[in-house]
């Protein structure tokens, strides 16, 4: 059986919880869902739905790299959405952060979530 090792970086919000912000397991990423915190402040980013998600982007980008991995290696994502009829705004920028590379997805909407945010969105990447 491999090692579990946490993933650790400031240049994403560090956890608001009993949690790390990423699990190594063997050669899988397993990054916690990310909110749209500003990592220099902890506050929720201002705007709506687009500038919430380029910022749970950037922030999960920033766990992804701290564990050696890239967005090119995400395997799977899941995107939890406060309301589904964000999801079109959502799509257009999770499609531009992305590029060309489209993994697998998930996108459920939720009856609330942390700090009563718009979108969280974790992912599972390969080494």
């Amino acid at each position: 059986m491999s090692s579990l090792s946490p993933v650790a970086t400031t240049s994403a919000p560090g956890a608001i919880g009993p949690y790390s912000q990423a699990i190594k397991a063997g050669n899988l990423v397993f990054a916690s869902g990310c909110i749209p915190l500003d990592p220099s402040t902890m506050q929720v980013v201002s705007g709506g739905i687009e500038e919430q998600t380029t910022q749970s982007l950037k922030n999960l980008k920033a766990v992804v790299e701290a564990s050696g991995s890239s967005l090119n290696q995400v395997a799977k994502t899941t995107v939890f959405l406060k309301d589904m009829n964000d999801f079109v705004s959502m799509n257009k920028i999770y499609g531009e952060f992305f590029g060309d590379h489209k993994p697998a997805r998930s996108a459920v909407e939720v009856a609330r979530l942390p700090k009563d945010v718009l979108v969280e969105i974790e992912c599972i990447a390969v080494l």
